[in-house]
């Protein structure tokens, strides 16, 4: 579950199967009441109807784990994005680093840092697009070292530069008016 539209539909369902839950959060939920395996398979359809898919591979719970905590800073925080990936996953999943840096190429077919590097690239694309930020401003929140290592990452992923990325949108917001 990334969006809050995620979280309402899992909430909608639970209240439909008269299910009373704690928490509702990315990729969790916890409820009141032990539910049987006929209402765990009812839940898994109900959510699979919905897009969502009930997960019950513990390593497959632990990846997603990982990518909300990464998701989380990148796109819902408001604070400077910490550069010690593996330090904050370490104090919220109480897992070492490497196991799940190990666990997270094999799933996924890709490494945790690229999976940040494609996150925060999509996060500054956002950013670019609302305009609010200047790059430096971007950079600083990011917490990019420099706007020359942002515009550098951001081009060995996009092809493009920071600023050509910019030029572009304004552009299309041009000739659509």
């Amino acid at each position: 579950m990334v969006s809050s539209r995620c979280k309402q539909a899992v909430k909608e369902e639970l209240r439909k199967m008269g299910l009373h839950f704690i928490v509702v959060d990315l990729g969790e939920v916890e409820i009141m009441e032990t539910i049987s395996a006929i209402q765990r398979e009812q839940l898994k359809a109900a959510l699979l109807n919905s897009g969502l898919e009930l997960m019950d591979d513990k390593r497959a719970v632990l990846i997603e784990k990982v990518k909300n905590i990464i998701i989380k800073m990148i796109y819902h925080s408001n604070e400077v994005i910490k550069t010690n990936f593996p330090e904050l996953l370490n104090e919220n999943l109480n897992q070492e680093y490497t196991y799940l840096a190990n666990l997270f190429s094999e799933v996924q077919g890709t490494t945790i840092e690229q999976f940040i590097i494609f996150h925060k690239v999509e996060r500054i694309k956002e950013l670019i697009i609302y305009d609010e930020l200047n790059i430096t401003e971007i950079a600083w929140k990011m917490n990019y070292s420099s706007v020359a290592h942002l515009s550098n990452q951001f081009k060995k992923v996009t092809g493009l530069s920071p600023s050509h990325f910019r030029k572009l949108k304004n552009t299309r917001r041009i000739s659509v008016e």
